[in-house]
């Protein structure tokens, strides 16, 4: 067999190994759980506005954060799962324009629950593709100011409100072992929330967009 058509031989074998059915023992069914744990890095793409009333030309941006999470789902038929996504990440908010000076200015928690509606392709197969949508509810917990924004302010206490808004979500499953696969994961969830800073009953108030781009790889085990 000449050389080119060997090469198209083993082409062709290496993505019917990734495409096609190889035995029933890979295949994702209707009733399966999916459980995966992954290393994820939550990298903000907004920043705020101006803090109101008398120092709009200064704000607070969100810092990325590398932490890991645990999502788990349902398979309700062979091919749309129900994902639930856990996770908390510490974020750093770092002045920028009058205060850029300042580096970190404060800092928050995050707890972002979310849900997703996925379809997952090739169910049946060792590579699978998936794509989400769903909602976001974000809950924020220990904000602090640091002390370089209380050398400029006074002791400053810092309130954030919770998010409530959408996910979308892009990812990889490729089975490895009869109930083994490893993931790779790519979401965006819209986070915006109010911030208030009180400083000796002075309240400033922003808006913090963190809309973040969550990159993920981790393992998952079928049950």
């Amino acid at each position: 067999m000449p050389c080119t058509e060997k090469k198209l031989v083993i082409l062709a074998t290496i993505v019917a190994a990734f495409l096609l059915p190889i035995s029933e023992s890979f295949a994702v069914d209707k009733g399966d759980w999916l459980v995966r744990l992954r290393g994820i890095g939550v990298i903000p793409t907004s920043e705020s506005g101006g803090i109101a009333p008398d120092l709009l030309t200064s704000g607070l941006e969100p810092q990325p954060a590398v932490v890991p999470e645990l999502d788990i789902t349902y398979m309700a038929t062979d091919s749309i799962g129900i994902e639930l996504i856990l996770a908390t990440s510490p974020h750093d908010l770092d002045g920028t324009g009058a205060i850029a000076g300042l580096g970190k200015a404060a800092e928050t928690m995050l707890l972002p629950p979310t849900l997703l509606l996925q379809y997952h392709f090739n169910s049946k197969g060792k590579f699978r593709p998936y794509l989400g949508a769903g909602i976001n509810y974000t809950i924020s917990y220990l904000e602090n100011a640091d002390r370089s924004l209380e050398a400029v302010l006074g002791p400053t206490s810092v309130k954030a409100d919770n998010s409530l808004g959408w996910a979308v979500q892009a990812g990889i499953d490729y089975h490895f072992a009869e109930n083994w696969f490893v993931n790779f994961d790519v979401k965006y969830i819209d986070i915006g929330m109010d911030v208030e800073l009180n400083s000796g009953g002075t309240v400033r108030t922003l808006d913090v967009d963190i809309n973040p781009v969550i990159v993920g790889v981790g393992i998952g085990y079928r049950f």
